[in-house]
This record gives C-alpha cells, structure tokens and sequence, in this order.
C-alpha cells in the first residue's frame, strides 16, 4: 500500500505543472490542488509582432490608384523604396513594385521623378529614418 502511494504521489506530480497534494482515504484517491499554485497568463514582456501598414488596413495596391504607389517612389529620383525603409511585408513589397511599373508603363505615373502635386501629402514612413540602416 505505502508503494503504490508513492507511485502514485510522483505520478501526480511529474505530470502537473502544479503542485497537488494526495490524500488517501480508506477506498479511494483524491486529488487537490494547493493555493500556491501558478497562475496561467501571458508574457508580459512579449513585443507586439510588427504588421506592415496595408495589412494593417486591408489595402491592395493597384495600378490605377497612383496617389497611393507615388508614397512609395522617391520624389527627386524616381526609385522605388526598399522593404527596409517602407517598412512593407515581403509580399505587398513585390506587389507595389509590380503595380508601380504597370503604372508608369501605362503613362499614369513618371519614371524619374514624383508628381509635383503628391508632394505634400502624408507620408506613410519617413525615408530619411529607415527600418533598418541598410538592406542588408
């Protein structure tokens, strides 16, 4: 009997993160848990996972919207900004390079520099303060 309590009590204990207590009555075994026993919650020191600005408000670049894909282009140069200074997910990356070039291939937009009119509108990331230092 002093066996099987044994056994049983390092049962119990090896396969709760608990700590429970065992107490044996005359013909049955019965679990309870102790008040010192951890409290389940989350990570209080998790950083909250960085989401990409079209994601995080549904947006789908297109060719046609032009206002938009011109937040993306360099206003003296033309080019088109890196992932590390956009600050875009892989795939809205390759998706805005894409309909950027339809849209200059469709005269919508220019190739070497960004329509005067966009100049003064919002920006959705600073170019001189990038993600990262560089793309590497």
């Amino acid at each position: 009997m002093a066996l099987m309590k044994t056994l049983l009590t390092r049962l119990v204990l090896s396969n709760t993160y608990r700590a429970t207590a065992v107490r044996f009555s005359s013909s049955e075994a019965k679990l309870t848990t102790s008040d010192d026993s951890p409290v389940e919650m989350e990570n209080p020191y998790k950083k909250e996972r960085r989401q990409c600005i079209l994601c995080k408000l549904n947006i789908k670049p297109d060719y046609k919207n032009y206002r938009l894909l011109s937040q993306f282009q360099s206003p003296y140069t033309g080019r088109i900004y890196g992932r590390h200074i956009t600050g875009l997910c892989k795939a809205k990356q390759d998706l805005v390079e894409n309909e950027i070039k339809k849209a200059q291939n469709c005269a919508l937009m220019p190739y070497y520099y960004k329509e005067k009119v966009f100049l003064k509108d919002p920006k959705l990331f600073d170019p001189e303060n990038p993600i990262r230092s560089h793309r590497f």
